[in-house]
């Protein structure tokens, strides 16, 4: 059984402008595949060497798989029905797998839209993944693909959603085969070496409407820390990684298991530093505790911090107060953690003024670094349903934090652009001239001094925030800026209806977490909730 797994070459310059990301999620399937029997695998990374499409083909061409499997965020969806369609072309008879969490909810359209997919694999891959190929192997597909548990596939004009696939409860049994992985081509700009993405959990055990890692993964599960510590520790030793991030959503919801990882990792002196994503009240929680984590190696750590004024926290029960967010970040800077705030923008909303409301916070706060991204309602969220025909924009491609999604009434989408510059412009400047050569703890000078590096090479390059494809030189560009959206994509109403159906069945906490239409319409900033569970990059430099 020869099995090729290939990561779709999809670029939009967000977080890979702090480098080359090594793609976790083929490195747990693999090593699940091959726990279950199946070790002939091949991995393809289209993106990362940017491989065109006469390449990929010739890829394939020089192999003959039986099942090729590849994953897709949002953005990524049609780059990766095209990566099927070209394994399809190359060997008609091959089984084409698609995994990741829009496949998970948006199964139906993309079946219609793309009839060469012989199988969605809804929700967590490993299992589902497994039961594919297990029935590939025993001839039993197509002919008893219905008993496959965890797919969708067409069936005629028809998509049929086999019984799910339940969740795996000993995710200690999920040992990532790392080797997979083409080390060389992994390496965070910011410090110059090797970049990995564990994760220690799976899941989120809270029900934010404009998220969907609950849905996704159904249950919050933990690793044991020290075997965590032990991937840590093969991935340090054998190949050579100096910088990871914990891919989780927020690895210190489970206080007692993350100072337990902690621990482990003091204790072991890893020569390795890292970073996470996290709430401001466990910054907050965890104040003496911020010394051990320090100790661990943990340097960077990105803050939801997200709103202007406190209406916005309330309205999406952030449970934080804009005092609380400034002090979380004087406190992560007092023990030698580097301090990101992070800022949603471009709700309906938003206007010149909020925008320099934001950048007037972030000069009171003085965090080390900050970082504007563009509101994205995930097709597949609540909040998307409350928004309803506030939409207008389809393209999924699109839907990258750094294209402008959601037209605000006051601006136009050039405009906003600009005005999200015209904050990073000021911000980077001001840190470039008086912030990070001045700062006398050398490892976070140095640390600081690297991601302005990264930042400067991207915008240099035109990457940073998709600016060359849009065509922004700066202000005087603004009013001819082109996202080139497909105006031809169209949202197919099965998966929505779906989506609806779910969440009016759904218990009556996480209906609460829903926002109304009139408060969607209200704020300016939700903050947290991504795909960075696909994206396996969640901090940018």
């Amino acid at each position: 059984m020869r099995i090729i797994l290939i990561h779709p070459n999809y670029h939009s310059g967000g977080a890979e402008i702090a480098g080359k990301w090594s793609p976790a999620w083929v490195a747990y399937l693999a090593g699940y595949l091959k726990a279950g029997g199946f070790s002939n695998i091949r991995f393809i990374d289209a993106m990362t060497d940017n491989l065109t499409e006469d390449e990929l083909r010739a890829e394939l061409a020089a192999d003959t798989p039986d099942i090729v499997g590849t994953t897709a965020i949002t953005p990524s969806i049609y780059k990766a029905e095209r990566v099927l369609q070209i394994a399809k072309e190359a060997h008609p008879d091959v089984v084409t797998v698609l995994g990741g969490i829009h496949g998970t909810f948006m199964y139906q359209q993309i079946l219609h839209e793309a009839p060469w997919i012989d199988a969605v694999a809804r929700g967590e891959g490993e299992a589902v993944l497994l039961n594919v190929i297990r029935a590939v192997d025993h001839g039993e597909w197509p002919g008893a693909r219905g008993q496959v548990a965890g797919i969708a596939y067409s069936e005629g004009s028809k998509v049929i959603a086999t019984q799910a696939e339940p969740p795996i409860r000993d995710v200690d049994s999920i040992v990532a085969d790392w080797s997979i992985l083409d080390w060389e081509k992994y390496i965070y700009v910011p410090l110059g070496v090797r970049v990995a993405t564990p994760n220690m959990a799976r899941g989120c055990p809270f029900t934010c409407s404009f998220c969907s890692q609950w849905k996704f993964w159904r249950d919050y599960r933990v690793r044991k820390p020290k075997l965590v510590v032990d991937e840590i520790e093969t991935l340090v030793r054998e190949h050579k990684v100096g910088f990871f991030i914990l891919a989780d959503e927020e690895p210190t919801i489970n206080q007692k298991a993350f100072i337990a990882f902690c621990e482990e990792l003091a204790a072991r002196n890893l020569p390795v530093l890292w970073g996470i994503n996290t709430r401001v009240t466990d910054v907050l929680r965890d104040e003496s505790l911020l010394p051990l984590y320090r100790k661990a190696g943990l340097v960077h750590i990105s803050l939801g911090t997200e709103a202007v004024a406190q209406l916005n926290l309330d309205l999406f029960n952030k449970e934080t107060t804009v005092s609380q967010n400034k002090k979380a970040i004087q406190l992560l800077q007092k023990h030698g953690i580097v301090a990101e705030a992070q800022f949603i923008v471009g709700l309906e909303n938003e206007t010149k003024e909020t925008l320099e409301q934001t950048y007037q916070m972030v000069r009171d706060w003085k965090p080390d670094m900050a970082n504007w991204s563009m509101f994205t309602p995930w097709p597949f969220s609540d909040l998307y349903r409350e928004l309803g025909d506030k939409v207008e924009v389809f393209d999924f491609e699109k839907y990258n934090f750094v294209t402008p999604i959601m037209k605000p009434n006051a601006m136009d989408r050039g405009e906003l652009l600009d005005g999200v510059m015209h904050n990073y412009r000021r911000f980077y400047m001001n840190k470039a001239l008086f912030g990070y050569p001045w700062v006398r703890d050398p490892l976070r000078r140095r640390y600081l001094l690297g991601c302005l590096k990264a930042f400067l090479k991207s915008a240099f390059e035109r990457k940073f925030y998709d600016l060359g494809k849009a065509g922004y030189w700066g202000p005087q560009s603004k009013k001819k800026v082109n996202f080139h959206f497909d105006e031809s994509r169209r949202l197919t109403r099965g998966p929505e209806d779906e989506a609806t159906a779910e969440w009016k069945s759904a218990p009556k906490r996480k209906q609460e977490a829903s926002p109304t239409a009139a408060a969607a319409a209200a704020m300016r900033a939700c903050g947290g909730g991504t795909e960075q569970m696909e994206d396996q990059a969640p901090i940018r430099p």
